[in-house]
């Protein structure tokens, strides 16, 4: 059992030392499954620390998967709808001529949306991050304050980030672990450089209520930050080698 971080560094060096082991777990978690039983750690759902003070994570060096950092609505009121109703498009899946949107936005490219003409990105500034269309920016935006409040919210904890090489697939992938980073401290100034270099995704993914008395009307399904796995460590403040 570990309790401490020079615990886990003890540990993880014998594991790194086994080589390749074959995964305890087939799909997307089981390189997490697998570090948790080498080191004795109780798989749970708790959003808390798995030993002392740490938070432990891992990800596939070669993996291009992506996670959702966290969900968060842009701002003015009415801003989904407002979205949904300028750049959507009529989807099969709704007998009405509502519109739905659903697209993917980075910030160092515009992204063309289905058939409609349209093309949306989004832009950092100081005070946020705001949609721009192809005709400019608009009144739609995520604060700077509510950005900051929602990864710290999600990240609150110190983490340690296992990293390793992976081959094969479902119940025959194995993993080759290499090495381990200790992270804390959210960094805006990095969150927003990420952004601006397409490494961080915005899913807009607005809907509309189907039948009842919100039939029509519009339906957030959440609107979610992705970033790769592998690039989520280089998000914190303290980002240091300890195997």
């Amino acid at each position: 059992m570990i309790n401490t971080l020079n615990d886990f560094i003890r540990e993880y060096k014998k594991i790194v030392d086994m080589g390749w082991i074959r995964t305890h777990r087939a799909g997307p978690t089981g390189i997490g499954k697998t570090l948790e039983d080498l080191l004795g750690i109780v798989e749970n759902n708790i959003d808390g620390p798995d030993f002392g003070e740490y938070e432990l994570k891992s990800c596939r060096i070669n993996s291009n998967s992506m996670l959702t950092m966290f969900t968060l609505s842009p701002l003015p009121r009415g801003a989904n709808t407002t979205l949904r109703v300028n750049y959507g498009y009529s989807s099969e899946f709704y007998d009405n001529y509502e519109k739905v949107l659903h697209a993917t936005l980075s910030g160092d490219r515009f992204t063309r949306i289905a058939d409609t003409g349209h093309s949306l990105k989004f832009t950092c500034k100081t005070d946020g991050i705001y949609i721009e269309s192809e005709n400019g920016v608009e009144n739609i935006y995520w604060s700077r304050e509510n950005l900051k409040k929602q990864f710290e919210k999600k990240y609150k904890n110190k983490f340690v980030y296992a990293k390793a090489d992976s081959r094969g697939n479902g119940v025959d992938e194995e993993f080759l672990f290499k090495e381990a980073w200790e992270v804390s401290g959210f960094n805006y100034d990095s969150f927003i450089k990420m952004l601006e270099d397409g490494k961080i995704y915005v899913d807009l993914r607005i809907g509309q209520y189907h039948g009842g008395s919100k039939d029509g009307k519009t339906h957030d399904h959440g609107t979610a930050f992705r970033i790769r796995e592998y690039d989520q460590q280089f998000l914190f403040t303290i980002n240091k080698k300890i195997v």
